[in-house]
């Protein structure tokens, strides 16, 4: 086995020792250089501790580019770990750093870093949770259609209302343009209410009043629908569950009904076959 295959088994693998404590060395190291970043942006912390919370900043960054470039070196098809969502975030990881150096960008961007920390349900092996994600993920996607329409509804409202505070109100009350209406709108639809502009003639006063009291509607319209559309997706999941369970047969006693997790038949004790992969 070359030094590619190794570091690589390390480094992706978590079914051996050493990768397994790689990867809970990296997630504390992620944790602690977000925590280094956090620090930084509070003025006390910044004026006592500033160069070395920067030093240590830089450390972790040069640590994670190491850990970028090896695993570039060992993925075997470098440029789909490259496209890939974790290759992706660990680029995020370290870009802000070196943006910052070179363009001036702001160096708090690297709290992106912190979605890396998502490789934990892979590390401590918790399918289970990523189980539940793919059914959020599903009752999103079958939802698209209905919130594209209820954003469209929600755009139109807002632009008419806000052109009729520009003509009740006026830039002499603080709704100097049409997109400033509009922001207000949308600031009290969402009930909201920053307070920085408001309307002050009776009429205004009674056209806000009618988008507060739409605005709770305009709030239970997704929430209903996200959920209706998750009800059916746990739905369909447990019925895939309950076929898949129909289809394991014990093959001395005959009973079914086994669990996705079941290796022996809870009548007979005898060994189950291997659950089929599709």
């Amino acid at each position: 086995m070359g030094w590619r295959e190794r570091i690589g088994r390390v480094i992706f693998e978590t079914d051996t020792p050493a990768a397994r404590a790689f990867d809970v060395v990296l997630l504390w190291a992620i944790v602690a250089s977000v925590v280094a970043v956090v620090l930084e942006s509070v003025p006390s912390f910044r004026a006592d501790y500033g160069p070395l919370l920067r030093r240590v900043e830089w450390a972790f960054t040069l640590a994670f580019t190491v850990e970028y470039v090896l695993r570039l070196l060992t993925a075997g098809r470098e440029r789909r770990y490259a496209f890939s969502f974790f290759g992706l975030v660990d680029l995020l990881a370290i870009l802000p750093a070196y943006l910052a150096l070179l363009l001036g960008a702001s160096p708090y961007l690297a709290v992106l870093r912190a979605l890396r920390l998502l490789r934990v349900f892979r590390v401590f092996k918790l399918a289970r949770y990523l189980g539940e994600a793919s059914v959020l993920a599903q009752a999103l996607a079958a939802s698209r259609a209905k919130i594209t329409v209820f954003l469209t509804f929600v755009l139109t409202v807002v632009l008419v209302v806000g052109a009729f505070m520009y003509v009740i109100e006026g830039p002499e009350r603080g709704f100097d343009s049409i997109p400033t209406s509009v922001y207000w709108a949308i600031v009290t639809l969402t009930t909201v209410g920053y307070g920085d502009i408001s309307p002050q003639t009776p009429l205004g006063r009674t056209l806000a009043a009618a988008l507060m009291i739409l605005g709770y509607a305009v709030i239970a319209v997704p929430t209903g629908i996200v959920t209706t559309e998750l009800a059916r997706a746990g739905d369909g999941r447990e019925a895939s569950r309950r076929r898949a369970a129909e289809r394991r047969i014990c093959g001395d006693c005959g009973l079914t009904g086994h669990g996705e997790d079941a290796k022996y038949c809870r009548r007979c004790g005898a060994a189950l076959p291997e659950r089929s992969s599709s």
